[in-house]
């Protein structure tokens, strides 16, 4: 019946559709940046991001502050604001989530990957890694002692499994092809569907506003990483 669609729409997807428009709102005006740029110290900076929907996610921040402190911060905001939106979520939605994060995860197995060849410690790799894209097998990947591990360790605890599969060999960890291989990831392979590919289906499955929107986004993408392979 005519108008029922939108009460269906109510039930599953009304409270994170007012989230989405309170997030909206609370994005920075010309005019908050325009004040931001006239900012002499990173203190008038956090006095002004207080008046604003920033709030006080500094506000616990008592010693001097600095630019990574800042960034540290911010991306904590963003994580929370991100779990707590997919937890609320309903499939699809869910779905198209878990790809975003998808390709930080990539970057920081990488990123593993690349310090484990380099005998880099733990400790120092993983607060680099970008917090969209942890995940609980993140640690069994970094402790693998040699390529064979590593390479089992991907393909088996990671949720990157099916984009691995196929992309790359235990010669390309062997010979330390990073780059090659993080866009190996990227791009689609001849029998598997990669990253990239995957998330393009995923949203023409979808239709409407979703593979609008987000169709020219992952054609960039994998032309980016075309372009990097060549």
């Amino acid at each position: 019946m005519p108008g029922y669609s939108e009460f269906y729409f109510n039930v599953d997807h009304g409270y994170l559709e007012g989230l989405v428009r309170g997030f909206k709102a609370g994005i920075l005006t010309s005019s908050d940046y325009v004040n931001l740029a006239q900012c002499e110290t990173l203190e008038d900076l956090k006095l002004h991001l207080q008046t604003t929907d920033y709030g006080n996610f500094l506000a616990n921040e008592t010693g001097p502050l600095t630019i990574s402190t800042i960034d540290d911060k911010l991306k904590a905001k963003l994580l929370t604001e991100f779990h707590y939106f997919r937890n609320h979520a309903f499939e699809p939605l869910t779905t198209f989530l878990n790809f975003i994060t998808y390709s930080y995860m990539i970057d920081n197995v990488i990123l593993l990957i690349t310090g484990t060849l380099h005998q880099r410690p733990i400790a120092e790799l993983v607060p680099k890694c970008h917090p969209l894209g942890s995940f609980e097998q993140m640690e069994a990947v970094s402790i693998a002692s040699n390529p064979t591990e590593l390479f089992n360790a991907i393909l088996v605890d990671t949720p990157l499994a099916a984009f691995f599969q196929d992309c790359l060999s235990e010669n390309d960890l062997d010979e330390m092809n990073i780059e090659i291989m993080r866009n190996k990831l990227y791009k689609a392979s001849s029998c598997y569907i990669s990253y990239l590919e995957a998330f393009y289906k995923f949203c023409e499955k979808q239709g409407g506003t979703t593979a609008e929107i987000m169709r020219p986004i992952l054609e960039v993408r994998k032309i980016q990483s075309l372009y990097i392979l060549s």
